[in-house]
């Protein structure tokens, strides 16, 4: 419908009576498909640069979450509320 649209052959009344959907509708669909249609056709597309990661930061919070565990599954453990399964 929106390759029609584009042609235009018909006009948006016609479409939009031919395809029961409001002219707006159709006009959006246009305005959609000729934004991505180079986007179709073009290039090979950018690849994103992933953003650098700080390892020793992820590093201290894998520590620092570990600790956290076994304190609780002491804690946990002493108290008798922890199962003896993981």
């Amino acid at each position: 419908m929106a390759l029609a649209a584009l042609k235009g052959e018909k006009t948006l009344a016609e479409l939009a009576q031919m395809y029961d959907v409001h002219p707006n509708q159709i006009t959006t669909w246009k305005a959609q498909l000729a934004e991505g249609a180079a986007g179709l056709f073009g290039g090979a597309p950018v690849a994103e640069v992933p953003a650098p990661v700080d390892l020793k930061t992820l590093h201290a919070k894998i520590g620092e979450l570990t600790l956290e565990n076994d304190f609780l599954s002491g804690a946990l453990g002493k108290a008798g509320l922890l199962s003896a399964k993981r």
